[in-house]
């Protein structure tokens, strides 16, 4: 990584954070984005005490002007791009036929249209670099989660886009990676949207006993060095894809079940 340049979307906090850090300590030149300017300014001056090269961009994923703006800079600073890791996120947490249509929207803007977005303008210059292309996805990815409808169609959108982009890309060089961590300690279910958009304020799940950011992001760090495919993380999450796969009626039993036992889970046993 020593002198690669990496563009990580979403790093004012959690999984974004940690991996600005792992990948800059690792010697890489990186460029932080987010909405948040004093989040993200606070972040890009502890990479700077940290002796990390960094680049703050204030940048709404969501916005396509707003990743052109982040490519365009990037470029101006430091002239290459090797790395995009498409990470910024939101989730939410709400039944389906209590959920105004705008919430759907908004996660699929910023969860899967922004990655398409990052990743179309960064394309050309990953190419020139033979770099990689790395989406953060989720377990929900793979399996889709009750009361996170619209954050499971988002990271579904997201595996299929990452997939067919592999696919299209197997013969240029390019890496492409999709990461899918388990339940990992952030902010993300404290910022979940609820039915009626409002953000939740807190979370419904014990933090305490999930992966941390900063081990997701050394994993992370570790599949692209070895330009793996694919990422799935924490035995829940593997043994939850697996039985999905061989298993789905049982699964559907198994993830209502645990799920229902969030606090104030609207899910009920009839």
């Amino acid at each position: 990584m020593k002198d690669k340049v990496i563009i990580i979307t979403g790093a004012s906090s959690g999984i974004g954070k940690a991996l600005a850090f792992a990948f800059g300590q690792e010697g890489a030149k990186i460029v932080v984005t987010g909405r948040k300017e004093t989040a993200l300014l606070e972040v890009s001056q502890a990479l700077q005490q940290a002796g990390i090269e960094n680049l703050p961009v204030v940048a709404d994923v969501s916005i396509e002007a707003d990743n052109r703006k982040v490519v365009e800079a990037t470029i101006q600073q430091f002239g290459r791009i090797d790395v995009l890791i498409n990470n910024a996120g939101i989730s939410m947490r709400a039944m389906f036929e209590d959920c105004d249509s705008e919430v759907l929207k908004k996660i699929m803007d910023i969860n899967f249209f922004g990655a398409v977005y990052a990743t179309k303008y960064a394309l050309p210059y990953i190419k020139a670099s033979k770099g990689s292309i790395v989406g953060v996805s989720s377990i929900a990815g793979f399996r889709g989660l009750p009361v996170r409808f619209g954050y499971s169609a988002s990271k579904f959108a997201l595996n299929g886009f990452l997939e067919a982009l592999r696919t299209e890309l197997l013969h240029e060089g390019v890496h492409v990676l999709t990461a899918c961590p388990g339940f990992t300690a952030s902010n993300i279910r404290v910022a979940s949207l609820g039915a009626d958009g409002n953000v939740k304020g807190e979370s419904m799940r014990d933090e305490g006993k999930m992966m941390s950011a900063e081990e997701v992001a050394q994993h992370i760090l570790g599949a692209v060095k070895k330009r793996k495919r694919e990422l799935i993380l924490t035995t829940q999450g593997k043994l939850t894809v697996f039985l999905n796969k061989w298993l789905p009626s049982l699964t559907d039993k198994l993830v209502f079940n645990t799920l229902a036992k969030e606090k104030d889970s609207p899910l009920k046993k009839k």
